[in-house]
């Protein structure tokens, strides 16, 4: 397939990149292309899919609605997709106000102005900014700020503001030194909190983007007492991690926190529509109701609240909470391929946490760039499996519908391409 002449795809280099693939049609784990070939979609494209592609209660939940409301604007009205998906939210996340919008980077937008404006509304000029090393939150320019400076963000320097950093001390299966580096972390983090902090940023347990790179519970647990101890308000992006990726239904769960901000996106809608979300606490809410408009949040998007989305979101949740054993257990189905994996000399550092399994590849720098990721991908392609690695860490995310079967053919195929690709 020839590059369509109109279109622009996302982080791609057309000068370098093989023609995208087309895809024809999509149902459970796999998609299906124009030439007939099928792939096990082993990343959930970019992380989206939870219960697999074409899940036919969503489906069918977006046509009823369709049929009844499928947009009004949120500012003058409500509906009651809206209302019972704020309702069950606010009760699985413990934040009790919601505030909708249309993506990840955009969910992380609206923590970030919450935060920034609820100090300046309670007459306090707190400004600092605290995210980890290795963040990434996504590509507006709020969002690229709190992440990690990078090739993807170099050209916007000049137009990002100051975020003071701190380790992030992830770790692997085997790794002995993770305790000393913790503490080093923490330490900093205390340190940067001397100085009057509006809000913290992470994410919870799973830095997604840069590389799959896990943090312990206890850390964060750590962490998250220093933050409130300081005063500033913590913020959780759980864009990625949220809706059992990590074998709780969300990462703070698991991990034992609670924050005052949470975005959400991605799996919201099990991956049909595109939605954004951010949770926030009451107190932080009441902070906005005032006889000034100057304290008003002004904020919005032409689809907010999307009663289609909202409906996605609600059916999703139904197959979440009905069947949790799926992403409950799902880390137990990972754990031995990924042990026999991990036995090739050309495999370092394996993790694994709820539906993600990673490595890095023995060959060339740890790096987003390596080139050795595409050279797995296209071995991968070849055998029915796509994957997406980044750099040199390959990593598997499949839908929740995935069988052993399929998942064991994922690893086969990895396995094949790395002894293609990296000779032992």
């Amino acid at each position: 397939m020839a590059w369509h002449p109109h279109l622009w795809h996302p982080t791609t280099q057309l000068a370098t990149s093989q023609e995208p693939l087309r895809v024809q049609s999509a149902r459970g784990s796999e998609l299906e292309l124009s030439d007939g070939r099928r792939l096990i979609d082993a990343i959930s494209s970019w992380w989206v899919t939870l219960h697999g592609h074409g899940e036919p209660t969503i489906a069918a939940a977006i046509a009823r609605q369709a049929q009844v409301l499928e947009q009004v604007i949120f500012a003058n009205f409500s509906h009651e997709p809206a209302e019972q998906l704020a309702t069950r939210l606010s009760a699985l996340t413990g934040l009790q106000r919601l505030f909708f919008s249309d993506n990840g980077s955009t969910a992380v937008e609206v923590a970030l102005k919450i935060a920034w404006q609820w100090w300046r509304n309670q007459g306090s000029d707190r400004h600092q900014l605290i995210a980890f090393e290795g963040a990434y939150h996504g590509d507006t320019f709020g969002a690229m700020a709190l992440g990690d400076r990078s090739l993807f963000t170099q050209p916007y320097e000049p137009l990002l503001f100051d975020v003071a950093r701190v380790a992030w001390p992830h770790s692997h299966w085997g790794d002995d030194s993770v305790e000393e580096r913790e503490q080093q972390a923490l330490k900093q983090l205390e340190l940067a909190l001397d100085t009057p902090t509006a809000a913290v940023i992470l994410e919870p347990l799973i830095q997604g983007a840069s590389g799959m790179r896990v943090v312990r519970a206890g850390f964060l647990q750590a962490a998250a007492e220093r933050v409130q101890a300081a005063g500033a308000l913590l913020i959780a992006d759980e864009v990625f991690t949220g809706f059992g990726r990590t074998g709780a239904l969300f990462a703070c769960q698991k991990a034992g926190i609670q924050p005052d901000l949470m975005a959400l996106s991605k799996g919201l809608t099990g991956g049909f529509l595109p939605m954004g979300a951010t949770m926030a606490s009451e107190r932080l809410y009441q902070g906005f109701i005032s006889e000034k408009p100057s304290d008003t949040f002004f904020h919005g998007h032409s689809f907010t609240a999307n009663p289609l989305g909202c409906a996605a979101a609600l059916a999703s949740l139904d197959l979440l909470q009905q069947t949790p054993e799926r992403f409950e257990g799902f880390e137990q189905r990972h754990t031995p391929l990924l042990e026999q994996l991990s036995l090739l000399s050309q495999v370092k550092r394996p993790r694994c946490l709820g539906t993600m399994a990673a490595f890095e590849l023995n060959a060339g720098e740890n790096s987003y760039l390596n080139p050795i990721g595409k050279q797995i991908q296209r071995q991968c392609l070849e055998q029915g499996v796509y994957i997406r690695p980044l750099g040199n860490v390959v990593y598997i995310l499949p839908p929740l519908c995935i069988t052993n079967s399929e998942l064991e053919k994922c690893y086969s195929v990895i396995e094949l391409a790395i002894k293609q690709v990296i000779p032992g």
